[in-house]
């Protein structure tokens, strides 16, 4: 890999663990979800080649899969958390924010999920809320994709094609963050 550890995290903690060799695949997971095991391993394997910077990316590109599910009984309002918490996520991909003005985003795109009507609304909101989070550590970007198991789990009960399927697209996604991120990473 030829992306330095400055590249890898922007937090010290998950720093150190990359520089130790700590890193674990497969991570633990977060949640209780029915998942594929492989096809979460493949993706985690991508994902680690990515530069936090295109990780985030990655990780709000696949949420935005889902925002149309959220709903809080007020568009508006979500509308207004979504643009405000992505623009923080923008902010700080351009440095022009630090990690705790971030964490606040994180927070408010958190009252999605508290406000959420309903089961699949709330898993929605957490793709995208933990998404946002991948901004101030690389960890919310698997939860973020594993909250979206979750919801394939709650839509599509026992349809293990349908987790399958997800992760497949998930996969593919992070591939073409690979080839945005090519001058980093050593494949």
């Amino acid at each position: 890999m030829k992306n330095n550890y400055k590249d890898y995290a922007w937090n010290e903690f998950e720093k150190n663990s990359y520089l130790n060799g700590e890193i674990k695949i497969p991570s633990k997971y977060k949640i209780k979800i029915d998942d594929d095991l492989e096809k979460r391993i493949e993706l985690e394997l991508i994902l680690e080649k990515l530069p936090q910077y295109y990780l985030s990316y990655w990780a709000i590109t696949n949420a935005k899969r889902y925002i149309d599910y959220i709903n809080i009984n007020n568009e508006n309002l979500k509308k207004s958390i979504i643009e405000e918490s992505l623009q923080a996520l923008e902010n700080r991909l351009n440095g022009k924010i630090n990690a705790y003005n971030l964490r606040k985003a994180w927070f408010l795109a958190n009252t999605l999920s508290k406000n959420s009507i309903d089961e699949v609304s709330k898993y929605a909101a957490r793709i995208y809320a933990q998404a946002i989070a991948t901004g101030h550590m690389r960890g919310h970007a698997i939860v973020s994709s594993d909250y979206a198991i979750k919801l394939i789990n709650l839509k599509y009960k026992n349809d293990y094609d349908m987790v399958k399927s997800e992760r497949n697209i998930q996969i593919e996604l992070a591939k073409s963050f690979i080839l945005k991120a090519e001058i980093y990473i050593d494949i």
